[in-house]
This record gives C-alpha cells, sequence and structure tokens, in this order.
C-alpha cells in the first residue's frame, strides 16, 4: 500500500465535531458511557471523527482530483459526511440513512485505493473487505472503551488494552462480548418468541431479534429477578413512611448528618455537620429541615418544614471550619478530622425523601426508620484500605482509611446481598437454556449493574436540593469529604433505585454496534508490552497527573474481585488494582513524577512506533491544561511533556487539532473564548536517517511553512481564533520534528519549550501581516484602539497616528467610525452600532463592517444574528473577507489583554464565518430572483 496523506494530516471541520461533541454529555438514555463510570472518556462523535479521518485519503493525494477545485469540493464532501458521522442521532440502527454505511465505504474506498483495485459497494461486502484487509485499530490505552467502540463501529477489528482491570472488563463489555451473542433472543422465559418491538407509536413494527437486543432483555429480566429476591431477604430494612392522611410512600432516600462531638465542656452534644437545611429548591414545593435543641435530654433532633414555616439558616460547616448547633461554639475542620480519626464520627438522620403525586415528598425522621438503619448487619464487607494520600480522594484524613468504611451497614447489606444473588442467577440462566459462556457475559453486565450502584449507594453521596434527587460519590473526578448524605432505597422506583441502573446498562448494551466480528480486550502495559503488528494506532494515554485512575477505580475494584475472579481470574488476581507501573505523574508515589511519567509515556509511543502501521498517522488525543503563562509564550507542562514524549520516540508531528468536548452549560459555549479540552496529536514515523538542523535551519523552515499552513487553516479551515494557536502547534512541530535534533551554535539542544516559543513569535508575525492587508481607515483604528480602546485620546495624538497612516481624522469621524470634538478623539464602541445607519454600498471599511457584524452576532434580542451579518456583507461587496482578518485581530488582543468576555464576541464571528457568507449568497440570489419576477411583470 502506497503511503497517501489521510485527511486527518489536512483539515477537519472542527466546528461540527466540538459542537457534537459537547452535546453529547447531555445525552444520556442508550449512550454507551452509563454502562459503568470510567474517567475523562472522550465523546464518541470525536472519536468517531478522528478515526475515519486517519484512514480516509485527503484528495490531494488520490491521482483522480487533478485541479485545486477538485480536490477541495471532495475534501468538503468528506467534511458534510462527518458533519452528518458525528451526529449522535445519525449512528442509532433506527436512524433514517445510513451514515455509518458511507463511512465505511469511504474507507473501504480509500484501502482499495492503496492496493490497486475497486472498493464493494454493497454494504455487507464492504464489512467483508474491512475484515479482510484493514489492519486492526488498537488502542493501548482503552480506558472507557470509546475508541475501540468507535472503530468496531466503523467496521474494523478492535482491539483495546489497558493496565486497569476496570477499564479492561468496560472495554470486555462493549466491544468483545456483545457481538458473540450477536443477533440472538433471549433465554428469559417472559421473552417474546415472535421477536422484539422497533419505531414507535403508528411505525411500531416486530422484527426479528438483532444486534445485542436479546442480551439486553435478558440483562433486565435476570436484573428484575434479583430485586424481587433481594427484596424478600432485606426489604424490611426499607420500611415505608406513613402517609398523615392516611396510606404510605416509598421512600426515595433517607438524609443524614455526620456528627462529632462538640469540644464546649459545657455543651458536649453531637455536632451535626451539614452543609445546608434546605431539602428542596423545586418552586411550589420548597423544604427545609429544622434542627431542634433539646437541652434536657441534650439531643438535637429535626423537623421538616416548608418555606411557608421559616427560611433555612446556612448550614453548620464550610471550608473554614464548623459550628455546634447547640451553644454556637465554633471549631476549626482540624479538630473535626482528630475526633473523625478517633472513631467519634457518628451520622444522624436529618429528613426522609418519598415518592409522591409527580412531586418528591418529605418527612421528619422517626424511630421505626432509624431502627430499621441500625439493624442492618451485612454478612460481608469488601477488602482494601484507601491510598494514605492521592489526588481528588479526600475522605482519608477523616479517618475514611478502608474502603467499606465509606459505606453504612444498610449500603454495605444491600450491595453484597446483590452480589450474593448472582450465583442463583448463574443457575437461573441454565435452567433457562442459556449456555455457560452467556451466563457468564450476563453475570459480568450484573457485576457492572452492582457498580453502578455502589457509586449512588454510598455514604459520599448527596442529595441534591436543586434537582430533588441523589448525586453519586464520583459527582466530581475524584471522592471529597460529604458532611450530609444520602441513603439511596434501591427498591423504590425513583432516583438511583437498583432497577433503574439495570435499566442504564441494558439501554446501553441495546445500543452496541453490534457486528461480526468480535473485538478483543485485555489487560497489558502499555510501556512493556508489545502491540499486534502493523496495528492502526488511536489512543487516549493518561493526563500527566489531571487523574489517577487506579487508586480511584479501587472503589469498584474491591466489590468486582469477589463477583468476577473465577470468570477472569488473571484480570482480578491482585488484591487492588495495579499502581506501580501506571502511567500518571503521581507526586505522592513516586519522587520525580514528571521524568518517571515521560519516559514511561516515551517507552509506549516507542513501542507504538515500531509496531504500528506505517499506512496511517497515530492520532493521540491528550488533555490541553494551561498551567503556565512565559514571557516568551504559553508553555503547559503535562502538553509539553507529551510532544517530549513523541518526539523522542521517533515520531514527526503532523498535526494538532484542538477539541472542545466538554459541555460548559453556557448556551454560546460552542465557538465561546475557551480552550479546547484536549488536542488530537497526529503523529508519523519520523525517518530513522532525518538529519539533525541548527536552530537557523528551524527557524527558516518555520518562517517558511508555518504562514502557509496558517493561511490554510484561517481561510479553508475557518479555524476559529479560540484554537488557531493549539492548531498551529501542529505544522510548527512538524517543522521541528522532522529533524532527528535541532540545536544551537554551541551545540545544545533546542528544547520543545523554545520550539513553541518560536511558533508562538511566526504567529504573531502573520497577524501583523493581516494587518497590512486591511484598508488604511481600518489599520488606524485598530492601531488607535490597541493604544486608548474605546475611550477617550489628544486629538493631537490622532493627527500624528493619521498621518502616518494616511488618513484624515475629519473624514473618519464623517463615516461614523469615531467622535472628535473638544480636542478628543474616541471610536464608536461596539454597542452603538445598530442599524440606525443606511449603509452606502462599497464604501464601508472593514473596521465598521466587522463592528456591525459583532453587533448582528451578539446573542440579544433584536439583534440579526447570522442572517443581519449576512446584510452587513453584502452591503459590504468585495472587501467582506477583510472581516473575518480583523475579527481575529481583535480576537487575539483582548485574548492577550485575558478579556474573554470581549474576545468571544470576535470568536464566535469568525466562527459563524461560512455560515454568514452562505446566507449572503443566498439572500442575493433570492434578491436577483424577485428583481428577475418584478420585471418579467
Amino acid at each position: 500500500m502506497s503511503q497517501r496523506r489521510k485527511l486527518i494530516e489536512v483539515d477537519l471541520p472542527l466546528a461540527a465535531i466540538n459542537k457534537e461533541s459537547a452535546r453529547e454529555k447531555s445525552l444520556r438514555h442508550g449512550h454507551p458511557s452509563t454502562l459503568h463510570l470510567y474517567w475523562a472518556r472522550r465523546p464518541l462523535a470525536a472519536c468517531r471523527a478522528v478515526i475515519f479521518a486517519s484512514l480516509v485519503d485527503d484528495p490531494e493525494d488520490c491521482p483522480e482530483f487533478e485541479t485545486k477545485e477538485e480536490v477541495q469540493a471532495e475534501r468538503e464532501r468528506l467534511h458534510k459526511l462527518i458533519e452528518r458521522l458525528v451526529v449522535w442521532e445519525n449512528v442509532q440502527p433506527d436512524s433514517e440513512g445510513d451514515v455509518v454505511g458511507e463511512a465505511r465505504y469511504e474507507i473501504a474506498r480509500s484501502l482499495a485505493r492503496g492496493r490497486g483495485e475497486p472498493a464493494p459497494t454493497d454494504p455487507e461486502e464492504v464489512l467483508t473487505y474491512l475484515r479482510e484487509h484493514a489492519p486492526p485499530l488498537h488502542d493501548p490505552f482503552a480506558g472507557g472503551g470509546s475508541i475501540p467502540l468507535e472503530a468496531q463501529r466503523l467496521g474494523l477489528r478492535a482491539i483495546a488494552s489497558d493496565l486497569n482491570p476496570l477499564a479492561v472488563l468496560i472495554n470486555k463489555a462493549l466491544i468483545e462480548l456483545p457481538p458473540k451473542f450477536r443477533n440472538q433472543p433471549p433465554v428469559n422465559p417472559e421473552a417474546d418468541a415472535l421477536g422484539m418491538t422497533v419505531g414507535k407509536g403508528r411505525k411500531t413494527r416486530r422484527v426479528a431479534w438483532r444486534g445485542a437486543a436479546g442480551l439486553a432483555d435478558d440483562i433486565r429480566y435476570y436484573g428484575r429477578w434479583m430485586r424481587d429476591q433481594a427484596y424478600v431477604r432485606i426489604g424490611h430494612l426499607y420500611p415505608k413512611v406513613q402517609l398523615p392522611e392516611g396510606g404510605e410512600a416509598t421512600v426515595i432516600a433517607w438524609l443524614w448528618a455526620r456528627t462529632v462531638p462538640c469540644p464546649n465542656p459545657a455543651c458536649g452534644m453531637q455536632m451535626p455537620l451539614m452543609r445546608t437545611f434546605q431539602l428542596s429548591k423545586k418552586k411550589g414545593n420548597e423544604h427545609w429541615t429544622r434542627p431542634v435543641v433539646d437541652r434536657e435530654a441534650e439531643i438535637i433532633t429535626f423537623v421538616v418544614q416548608d418555606h411557608d414555616e421559616g427560611v433555612p439558616n446556612d448550614g453548620t460547616v464550610s471550608r473554614r471550619g464548623a459550628v455546634c448547633l447547640a451553644c454556637s461554639t465554633a471549631v476549626p475542620l482540624a479538630y473535626v478530622r482528630e475526633r473523625a480519626r478517633a472513631g467519634e464520627m457518628d451520622e444522624q438522620m436529618t429528613a426522609i425523601v418519598a415518592e409522591g403525586d409527580r412531586k418528591r415528598l418529605f418527612f421528619s425522621p422517626d424511630d421505626e426508620h432509624i431502627r430499621a438503619a441500625l439493624e442492618a448487619q451485612p454478612g460481608w464487607q469488601p477488602d482494601g484500605r484507601l491510598p494514605d494520600r492521592a489526588l481528588s480522594i479526600r475522605p482519608q484524613v477523616y479517618g475514611f482509611t478502608e474502603w467499606h468504611r465509606l459505606f453504612t451497614r444498610r449500603q454495605l447489606t444491600g450491595l453484597t446481598t446483590l452480589s450474593d444473588l448472582l450465583g442463583q442467577v448463574m443457575t437461573q440462566v441454565a435452567k433457562d437454556g442459556g449456555e455457560p459462556e452467556y451466563a457468564n457475559s450476563l453475570h459480568t453486565y450484573l457485576v457492572l449493574a452492582i457498580g453502578r450502584a455502589a457509586v449512588s449507594g454510598c455514604s459520599f453521596s448527596r442529595w441534591q436540593n436543586s434537582g430533588d434527587k441523589v448525586a453519586g460519590v464520583f459527582s466530581s473526578q475524584g471522592i471529597s469529604m460529604v458532611w450530609d448524605f444520602s441513603e439511596v432505597n434501591f427498591f423504590s422506583s425513583s432516583t438511583q433505585n437498583w432497577m433503574a441502573q439495570i435499566e442504564w446498562v441494558a439501554e446501553s448494551v441495546d445500543a452496541i454496534p453490534c457486528i461480526e466480528s468480535a473485538g478483543e480486550a485485555h489487560q497489558a502495559d502499555a510501556a512493556t508490552t508489545d502491540l499486534r503488528h502493523d496495528s492502526i494506532i488511536t489512543t487516549d494515554p493518561p493526563y500527566y497527573d489531571n487523574i489517577h485512575y487506579a487508586d480511584s477505580s479501587d472503589f469498584f475494584y474491591v466489590w468486582m474481585r469477589s463477583m468476577l475472579r473465577d470468570i477472569y481470574p488473571s484480570l482480578f488476581a491482585g488484591i487492588l488494582t495495579p499502581k506501580h507501573e501506571e502511567i500518571v505523574a503521581n507526586r505522592f508515589k513516586f519522587p520525580n513524577p514528571r521524568q518517571r511519567f515521560e519516559e514511561l509515556l516515551g517507552q509506549a509511543l516507542a513501542r507504538i512506533r515500531q509496531r504500528g502501521s506505517g499506512d496511517f498517522p497515530v492520532s493521540v488525543f491528550y488533555a490541553y491544561k494551561q498551567q503556565e503563562e512565559l514571557r516568551e509564550g504559553r508553555a503547559s507542562t503535562g502538553w509539553e511533556t507529551m510532544l517530549n514524549a513523541a518526539i523522542s520516540a521517533g515520531f514527526q508531528v503532523v498535526g494538532t487539532w484542538p477539541m472542545r468536548t466538554e459541555r460548559t452549560g453556557r448556551p454560546n459555549a460552542i465557538g465561546a473564548n475557551s480552550l479546547a479540552s484536549s488536542v488530537v496529536l497526529v503523529c508519523r514515523p519520523r525517518p530513522t536517517d532525518a538529519p539533525p538542523a541548527s536552530r537557523r535551519q528551524f527557524l527558516d523552515g518555520l518562517a517558511h511553512e508555518l504562514p502557509k499552513a496558517l493561511d490554510q487553516l484561517t481561510h479553508e479551515g475557518h479555524i476559529a481564533p479560540t484554537d488557531l494557536p493549539q492548531a498551529a502547534i501542529g505544522p510548527g512541530m512538524k517543522v521541528y520534528s522532522q529533524y532527528s535534533r535541532v540545536e544551537t551554535i554551541s551545540g545544545e539542544r533546542v528544547t520543545v519549550r523554545e520550539a513553541l516559543a518560536a511558533i508562538n513569535h511566526v504567529i504573531d508575525g502573520y497577524e501583523a501581516q493581516q494587518e497590512g492587508e486591511l484598508d488604511s481607515g481600518t489599520r488606524f483604528c485598530l492601531r488607535w484602539f490597541r493604544a486608548h480602546g474605546y475611550d477617550a485620546g489628544a486629538f493631537g495624538d490622532a493627527e500624528v497616528m493619521s498621518q502616518a497612516g494616511n488618513v484624515v481624522v475629519e473624514r473618519l469621524a464623517s463615516e461614523g467610525l469615531l467622535t472628535a470634538g473638544g480636542g478628543r478623539v474616541a471610536l464608536r464602541p461596539l454597542d452603538e452600532y445598530d442599524e440606525e445607519r443606511n449603509w452606502p454600498h462599497g464604501d464601508m471599511t472593514a473596521w465598521e463592517g466587522c463592528h456591525r457584524m459583532a453587533w448582528q452576532m451578539m446573542p440579544r434580542e433584536g439583534h440579526g444574528g447570522v442572517d443581519g451579518a449576512a446584510e452587513v456583507v453584502r452591503a459590504m461587496g468585495g472587501d467582506a473577507e477583510a472581516v473575518e482578518r480583523l475579527a481575529r485581530l481583535l480576537y487575539s488582543h483582548y485574548d492577550r489583554a485575558g478579556d474573554s468576555a470581549n474576545a468571544v464576541v470576535f470568536n464566535n464571528l469568525v466562527s459563524a464565518w461560512p455560515a454568514i457568507l452562505d446566507e449572503a449568497q443566498r439572500q442575493a440570489a433570492a434578491l436577483e430572483q424577485a428583481e428577475m419576477r418584478l420585471g418579467g411583470r
């Protein structure tokens, strides 16, 4: 196969990829991420796009596209396909069209082009062709499984490996197990022998069991069987609450507060530690729990009230310390930690939440419910200690040193009861006709459901009074101390109950792309284990020190080990997850974490360099966490370390694509002035005989190559200003990493940090060149703006600047760009560029056009958005393209000043530029047609 550049090495539709990646965080039902928790998963949309673009040839290297116009047209066609491919709804089994089939064909077409043969067109033949001729895609840092799953969806043989047993188990559940039972009907006795029901409403129809739907149906059936059996055993520990008007309601959760004794000798009561007394903030159902101090009995109790009976005070604990409700004694957190480590921390029930008619019901604690909680006696508890110190795992300082102590006795009883029932499930599946391998697979998915249940069934889960629901222990990426916690009722029908966990797992399995060839998931250390020869590599390695995966995974591992070691003996052989080999910059475990991280990551990348296929680029997701601001340019410790490791391993960096894959919660998040959450690093093996270069050779090459790349990124790729510095690293580092070494005159190595600073310098020069191409009035306004902003300055200074720029201040004032009078000059601020002026065609400066368009694009009532900006484009005529250049310069000015609120205005304008131009063309065509119709009359 002759090597051709792939699409990912040239251009990507980043805006569409980022938009769908961020949107994906709000997709829940059926999304594979809900199968089980894992940290820092890459969105499926981004992985799908990156894999596709890593395998499909760029049209410029394809002989059938001879002209620049043909190349660009084909590239735009592939971009349109990616824009459809990244939409979650488009890749579901019942979606209209077959965008996944189209993507598979394009991959097969590129493979066939390299083999000098035509590609098949029949969908099944395409899958066969990919199975026979495409190398497997291997992700040696598989983590939560996004990359292997999307590789399998696109028809590739997927191999997932990871050091972490939890990651391997999740990948088995995603890519290895479902294809083994493809199109197999369920075995449970309630399954419909005629098939499954698909569609909704009038489109409902019955079809044969397909994909992993039969497996999902059995997960639901046997999960429900477990619930019923568990209730027989321990249902008495979960009493219902009596309603004042008669009858009873099912409890959703019991709310508790941790307590320590008050240090005041005259008091000595147990101090409830609570963030807030508020139970619900939902309008019309606001409730709070009021503390009642009984000085005779020397106890504090709680009474639930609605807001008509009072407004809740602040809580009793904060980062500064705690206060006693009985005597108002303030204590530091050091005292709380000391008492907790001495075994004097207890807990007290503060409220009961129950199911009501379309709303939550809140009740005061009572003796029956307190007794039920205390009666629980777990027959088993998981072994294992929390790490002495770990990033984002903090309960140890309060005496919670063993994993089982993160659970109440009732929570331990509930989880162990479900665990004990798994053996009976295996027996029942066999009786129902399931083969042992199938029973083991069902067992695996039910264990994952128990893992999900542990997240909310833990005394470090919180009650969210804004949404009236339970937030699990890993609501952030670690385990923080929780003062007032929620205890879920596994047998309710509301938030976080057992059947909800079963349904999350079943829906995930139901949506898994279940193609004929099964994937492979196994445990391996990426730094020491060889990959399969000639594999395609797309991967997502650990992010320096962001997350300590192994430490956090032990929360699940201590439960799963007892349930799964008979099925996966090698995977669950250890007491806890492997940590010594983990490629993480863990400052708590290693004396020189950065050096160790770089060495181990370098070893892993060197193996990828040696064993990976040379016909495809290696694509690596990596977090971009800005940590330092240097005078000579920006640098991120983890990012710099990653680049060092890749180059030292023998790679040449050929591209860097910023992926904004995190949901920000703001309506204008996409295109906003925020750093990308990760960067896709695209690499090719550097030739073994690559020569060294002097610093001057590197700088000359950078000056020659990077401006051309910036032209393509801005004018053809329409990369947003926010993303340009990260995207420019790719072509810049391509120049640096093509050499075996870059040296100064004295023979010292030019470091990656110095190379990044040189890249930033070229970007600054490129911006200065862009400024020189603007009209003279705009250049004056830009220079005045940099000196004064929109504030007034001396008229004499403006006169001097105008003479140097060959413009007249009075004329700029008459054109409405600035105000001049009383010896002062000021640019018109952005808010004054509304629609009060009738624009003469053809005489509008880029400054005015840019401000008018930016005003239109601001998300405010009365502003025209893309339509309004397109009208400005038509009014400007041929000078409209200068607006994009100016918007980038204004963005850069605000970005350097740290003014993100204003920077985002111009970033959004550039991000929307293709849409604005398309709309301007549409408006012009519509106007022309209207004029023709009038002329015809």
